[in-house]
């Protein structure tokens, strides 16, 4: 029987049914975590469910930021509210450094890491050496369910211990590899070391770090078929690659929005900006405009692979990108909010520079020229009303700033 190049049906479907599929689901999560969840019974107290019919009216709602869980999650109240079962409900609660904490609930493969394993080649009768952590963070035992949904044997190495890995490679002999890039050459190098065959390793999805190009060439000098896997410990599965090496394919179980960092107001298409995340499935701990504190970008069209889900470029930085100046912090968000004061900015970037060894910081605005001759003075009133220092004000042409998603570039660090 021919392998099937897909993980199921969904992977192929159109992307009128994929969206139609995704609302309906997010009105019964919107309703459940309203009902169950106290964080969200508070921040939607005023939305109704059954009016989130599209992008639209989900780009209205609040939203909930990784980087301030740590604030939200206390003593007795671990995950902040946001789970709709109680503690002792759920599968399993990890701690990640921050620190913050995540959990999963029952059910298989609820990390939905099985379609990302699947599309790097992994396969029943596959045996799976994982060397993602299985301590306190949630790595380890997310591939280990997609692998057990697969139909794979999972050696749990975890993390460290490099020789003995090199010797439990050569003598189980596993198929596949998954964690990081760094690590499986890492093992590579030092079976080369020791004269060690690890020669059954024949595919790989790697994530946790970016897969750069030499750790790519070790992988093909090495007889490794590798894949690259996006994903986090609050959301699971987000993207993955597939033979077609063309950027990464969403999960099916995803609602994606980009938009410009710090606000929750979605980016032109193609423009880079942070991930937001909704998990219209997830009944036990639903994401609702979750913002990653990730950077990437969505690809036009669909992959030449088959999979008519929504591509992105992968990971392409952090949205954290607020800067100390004259000792008040700068925050991605105050540039949103002068930027939506004067509609002529269609974008901006604050330059964060040292001239005459004081910091200094410039409003690099795209307008349509020419600027009228008083908004430069306005502009730069509403930098001292929001960010309480002042800025210089300098227009630029429309599309002229590039397109790498920073509102705030400091360039105190380098020679600027």
């Amino acid at each position: 029987m021919p392998d099937n190049p897909h993980y199921d049906d969904q992977e192929t479907r159109a992307a009128e049914a994929r969206e139609a599929t995704l609302f309906e689901a997010l009105r019964a999560r919107l309703a459940q975590a309203k009902a169950k969840a106290p964080y969200y019974r508070e921040v939607l107290s005023d939305i109704d469910p059954a009016g989130i019919t599209d992008r639209a009216a989900l780009a209205k709602l609040p939203v909930t930021r990784k980087s301030e869980l740590v604030d939200r999650q206390a003593p007795g109240h671990t995950l902040g509210g946001l789970t709709t079962v109680p503690d002792g409900r759920l599968r399993h609660i990890y701690q990640s450094p921050g620190p913050t904490y995540d959990a999963d609930g029952q059910g298989a493969d609820w990390w939905r890491m099985a379609r990302g394993l699947y599309a790097a080649g992994m396969r029943a009768g596959d045996v799976l050496h994982n060397t993602f952590s299985y301590h306190l963070t949630p790595a380890g035992l997310m591939v280990d369910s997609g692998a057990q949904a697969i139909g794979c044997a999972v050696v749990p190495a975890g993390v460290g211990n490099t020789e003995l890995q090199v010797r439990a490679i050569e003598h189980i002999r596993p198929t596949a590899y998954c964690g990081t890039p760094s690590f499986l050459k890492v093992l590579l190098d030092k079976a080369a070391e020791k004269g060690a065959d690890v020669s059954s390793l024949a595919k790989a999805a790697v994530g946790g770090e970016p897969f750069l190009p030499d750790q790519r060439a070790a992988c093909d000098a090495a007889g490794i078929d590798a894949f690259n896997i996006y994903a986090s410990a609050d959301v699971g599965l987000i993207a993955y690659e597939s033979t077609a090496r063309e950027g990464l394919i969403l999960e099916e179980g995803l609602i994606l929005e980009i938009v410009t960092p710090g606000t929750g107001d979605p980016v032109a298409p193609g423009q880079v900006g942070e991930v937001l995340l909704t998990t219209p499935f997830n009944a036990d701990y639903p994401l609702i405009r979750f913002a990653t504190g990730d950077m990437s970008a969505v690809m036009a069209g669909t992959s030449p692979c088959g999979r008519t889900n929504t591509r992105i470029k992968g990971w392409m930085g952090r949205a954290d990108q607020a800067a100390k100046v004259k000792g008040m912090f700068i925050h991605p968000r105050q540039i949103a909010d002068i930027v939506k004061r004067h509609p002529e900015i269609a974008r901006a970037r604050m330059m964060v520079t040292r001239e005459g060894g004081a910091d200094a910081m410039t409003l690099m605005c795209e307008t349509a020229p020419p600027a009228p001759n008083t908004l430069a003075a306005t502009v730069a009133e509403t930098i001292q009303a929001t960010c309480k220092l002042k800025g210089g004000v300098e227009f630029v042409a429309p599309g002229s700033l590039p397109n790498d998603g920073k509102v705030i570039d400091d360039r105190r660090g380098a020679g600027g």
